[in-house]
C-alpha cells in the first residue's frame, strides 16, 4: 500500500471521529449562548405583534364545564345531605358556575380565534428555539465531557498531550505511551468503580450516562496508547533516547494521574472511585470549562488567518530594535489574551508567529522565546479574561470581575511599564544600534498595512453590533465566549477569500491556497488536540488539588501570622510553586479552598490577594520545572528550534535570557503587587 492513499485515509478518519463531532458540539456549544437571548428576543418580538402572545404559544385546554347543561344542577344525594340549604343560595351558585363557564368558554374561544396560521407558524419556530435552549442547560454536562473525551482521544492518538518534553526516540515515546496507558486504565478503573457505586445505589439517567461517556473514553485512550506502542511514528528516531527524557515525555495529566490514583489506594484504603469522583468534580462549572474549549477554538482560527502576521506588517516599517520590538508586541499582545482566557491559550494560537517574527527581526533566539512565553502573561488581568471570571464565580462573595477587572487594569500598566523598562536597558547593553526609519516611507507603509487590517476590524464590528443592536447582548466577560467563536468564523471565511483573490491577481494558483471548509477543519483538528491536552490537564489538576487537600499539607502552614507581610510572603512563595506545576484553573480551585482563607484571616483584602496570585501565575508559569508557558511555547517553535536556541549565546546573560528576563520583569511586579498595597491598609 502507498503512502499516500494510506494518508489521504488517515485524514479523513480523522475528519469524521474527532474533528467533524468536535465542530459539531463546538457549534452547539455557540448556538446555546446566544439561543437564549434569541428566545428573549422571539418572546419580544411575539408580544409586540400578538398582546398576550404567552397565551397563544400553546392551544388552551378546552372547558370542562356543559354550556348547556341545566343552571340548577340537582342531585339526589346532595339533596339528602343537605335538607335545610338555601333554596336562592343554591340558584345563585349554579347561575355563577354557569358565568364562569360562559367566560372560560369564551375566553378559550377567544384565544382560539386569535390562534392564526401566522402565531402557529411563528410559535412553532420561537418553541423550537425554547426547547433547544432547554435542552442545553440540562445537557452542559454532556457536551463538556464530549469534548474533554473527543480532544482527549485526538490527543492521545497524535501524541499531543502536554508534557515537559517531547519524545524524539522510538525508546522515550514507548516509555511515555505505556506510562500513559497505565494512567488511563486507573482512570478507566475509577470509573468502573463509581458506576458499581451507582448501580448498588439506584443510580439512573443523566449520572449513568455521563458514566458511560467516560468509561468509554477512556477505554478508547487506552486503545490508542496501545496503537502508538505497536506503530511508533516515522518520525521518531529508531536508535537513542534515555530514561531521563523518556520520563519528561510522559504527559503531564498521566503523572498526575498515577500521584492521585496511589494517594487514593494508599492512603484512603483502597478508594478507587476517588479520581473518578473529583474529575466529575470538572462538570460542576461545566459551561465555564466549555468556555476554555471555545477560547481555545478561536485561537485556532486566529492562527489560520493573516492577522497576526498583517499586524507585524504594520509594526516592521519602523525597523524597531528587537528588544523594543518584543516589548511593543508581548504589550498589544495583552489585549487578544485577555480574550482568548488565559495567556497559554495565546501562546498556542500565536505564539509561532510571534516567536519567528522577533528572529527574523534580529532577535537573539533566548530573548524572542522569553517574548514568546511572556506574550499572554500580561493580559490575564484584563477584561473579559475567563481565568478572571472564575476566579470571582468561585468566589463570589468576597470578589467580583468588576473589582479584580478595575485592579487588573494597575497591575497591566505596571507589568508593561517594567518590561518596556527592561527591553530598553537589554537594548542599550547590546551592540544593535538604532536605525532611525525614513517617517515618511514608514508612515505610508504602515497606513498600507493597517488599510489591510481594516476590513477585518469591520467585520469583527459587524458581529459586535448585531449581537449589540438585534440581541441585546453586550460583550462582557459571559457573553465573549459566544460571540468571538462567531466573529472568528466570520474573519476567518473573509481571510480565506481575500487571500484566494490577492492569489488570482497575483497570477498564483488559487486553488493551491487553503479555502474557507479546508481552514475551518484544520482550524478545528487543530484545536482537537489542545483541547483535548489542556482540558485533560485542567481535570487531573483538580485531583491533585483534592489530594493536596485531603491530605491536610495546608494545615501544616500556621493559619494567622500576626501580620500581614509575613504571610504574604509565605503565600507568595506557595503560589509561585503552584503556578510552576498546576494548570491556572486547577490551581484556582486549590487556592479558593485551601490558601485565600488564611489571607482573609491575616487581614489581606480579598481583590488585593487575587491579583497577587494571578501574577504569581503567571511568573510560576514562566519557570521550571513544568513553566505551562515555556512548554507551549517549545510546541509552536518546534524541538528542532528549541534545541538551537539552548545552545545560543556567549555570555551567561544571553544563554538563558529565556529564564532570566521573565523571572526579573514578572519577580519584580509580583514584588510590587503583593508588598506595595500593604502598607496603605
Amino acid at each position: 500500500m502507498t503512502t499516500g492513499p494510506t494518508s489521504a485515509a488517515t485524514r479523513w478518519l480523522r475528519f469524521f471521529a474527532s474533528t467533524l463531532p468536535l465542530l459539531v458540539v463546538l457549534l452547539t456549544a455557540v448556538l446555546l449562548g446566544a439561543g437564549e437571548k434569541i428566545h428573549t428576543v422571539m418572546l419580544q418580538h411575539g408580544e409586540s405583534k400578538w398582546e398576550q402572545y404567552a397565551l397563544l404559544r400553546v392551544d388552551p385546554e378546552k372547558p370542562d364545564c356543559d354550556l348547556k347543561g341545566p343552571a340548577k344542577p340537582v342531585e339526589a344525594a346532595a339533596e339528602v345531605e343537605d335538607l335545610f340549604a338555601d333554596p336562592e343560595a343554591s340558584d345563585e351558585s349554579a347561575e355563577a358556575a354557569k358565568k364562569e363557564c360562559l367566560e372560560r368558554h369564551a375566553e378559550y374561544n377567544g384565544l382560539i380565534a386569535r390562534i392564526t396560521d401566522d402565531v402557529r407558524s411563528f410559535r412553532s419556530k420561537e418553541l423550537l428555539v425554547a426547547h433547544f435552549v432547554e435542552w442545553g442547560i440540562g445537557h452542559a454536562r454532556h457536551l463538556l465531557v464530549l469534548i474533554i473525551l473527543i480532544g482527549g482521544i485526538t490527543a492521545t492518538f497524535t501524541r499531543h498531550h502536554i508534557g515537559l518534553r517531547n519524545a524524539m526516540s522510538v525508546k522515550e515515546d514507548r516509555v511515555a505511551q505505556s506510562v500513559q496507558l497505565l494512567a488511563n486504565v486507573f482512570l478507566l478503573s475509577s470509573f468502573f468503580s463509581l458506576k458499581r457505586i451507582y448501580a448498588d445505589t439506584g443510580e439512573s439517567g443523566q449520572g449513568a450516562t455521563l458514566l458511560w461517556l467516560w468509561i468509554g473514553g477512556f477505554g478508547v485512550m487506552s486503545a490508542g496508547n496501545l496503537w502508538n506502542l505497536l506503530r511508533p511514528t516515522p518520525a521518531l528516531q529508531r536508535e537513542g533516547g534515555s530514561l531521563n527524557n523518556a520520563f519528561l515525555s510522559v504527559p503531564l495529566y498521566a503523572s498526575m494521574t498515577l500521584i492521585s490514583t496511589l494517594y487514593f489506594l494508599w492512603k484512603e484504603d483502597g478508594h478507587w472511585p476517588g479520581v473518578a469522583i473529583y474529575l466529575e468534580a470538572l462538570l460542576d462549572n461545566a459551561i465555564l470549562y466549555i468556555q476554555v474549549a471555545l477560547y481555545l477554538w478561536v485561537g485556532m482560527m486566529l492562527k489560520h488567518t493573516r492577522l497576526a502576521a498583517l499586524i507585524f506588517d504594520v509594526l516592521r516599517p519602523w525597523k524597531l530594535p528587537p528588544q523594543l520590538l518584543a516589548v511593543v508586541v508581548v504589550t498589544l499582545a495583552a489585549i487578544p489574551t485577555a480574550f482568548t482566557g488565559a495567556s497559554g491559550i495565546f501562546v498556542i494560537a500565536t505564539g509561532g508567529i510571534i516567536y519567528h517574527e522577533l528572529v527574523k527581526s534580529g532577535a537573539h533566539r533566548q530573548l524572542a522565546f522569553a517574548a514568546t512565553a511572556m506574550s499572554g502573561s500580561l493580559g490575564v488581568v484584563l477584561g473579559p479574561c475567563l481565568l478572571v471570571v472564575i476566579v470571582a464565580a468561585m468566589n463570589y462573595k468576597v470578589v467580583t470581575t468588576d473589582q479584580l477587572f478595575h485592579m487588573g487594569r494597575y497591575v497591566f500598566l505596571l507589568s508593561a511599564a517594567t518590561f518596556a523598562v527592561a527591553g530598553i536597558i537589554i537594548f542599550l547593553r547590546s551592540s544593535v544600534k538604532f536605525v532611525r526609519p525614513n517617517l515618511g516611507v514608514a508612515a505610508r507603509e504602515s497606513m498600507k498595512a493597517i488599510g489591510q487590517i481594516v476590513p477585518y476590524i469591520a467585520i469583527g464590528a459587524t458581529v459586535w453590533a448585531i449581537y449589540r443592536f438585534l440581541l441585546d447582548t453586550k460583550m462582557d466577560e459571559h457573553s465573549a465566549p459566544a460571540i468571538l467563536p462567531v466573529m472568528m468564523v466570520a474573519i476567518l471565511a473573509f481571510d480565506r477569500i481575500a487571500a484566494r483573490v490577492m492569489a488570482r491577481r497575483m497570477g498564483e494558483d488559487a486553488k493551491a491556497v487553503a479555502g474557507v471548509g479546508q481552514s475551518l477543519g484544520a482550524s478545528t483538528a487543530e484545536a482537537a488536540g489542545h483541547i483535548g491536552g489542556l482540558l485533560s490537564l485542567m481535570g487531573l489538576s483538580i485531583c491533585i488539588g483534592a489530594v493536596i487537600e485531603r491530605s491536610e499539607i495546608m494545615s501544616l502552614f500556621p493559619q494567622e501570622f500576626g501580620s500581614a507581610f509575613a504571610a504574604m510572603a509565605l503565600l507568595v512563595v506557595i503560589k509561585v510553586i503552584v503556578g510552576m506545576i498546576m494548570d491556572p484553573y486547577g490551581a484556582v480551585i486549590l487556592v479558593s479552598q485551601t490558601l485565600a482563607p488564611i489571607a482573609y484571616k491575616n487581614g489581606i483584602d480579598p481583590v488585593h490577594f487575587w491579583m497577587m496570585v494571578l501574577t504569581a501565575f503567571e511568573l510560576g508559569y514562566l519557570l521550571p520545572p513544568v513553566a505551562l508557558n515555556r512548554i507551549l511555547t517549545r510546541q509552536v517553535i518546534g524541538e528542532a528550534e528549541y534545541q538551537r536556541m539552548k545552545h545560543e549565546g556567549t555570555t551567561f546573560w544571553t544563554r538563558h535570557e529565556g529564564t532570566l528576563l521573565p523571572l526579573g520583569v514578572m519577580g519584580f511586579v509580583l514584588a510590587v503587587v503583593a508588598f506595595v498595597p500593604l502598607w496603605f491598609y
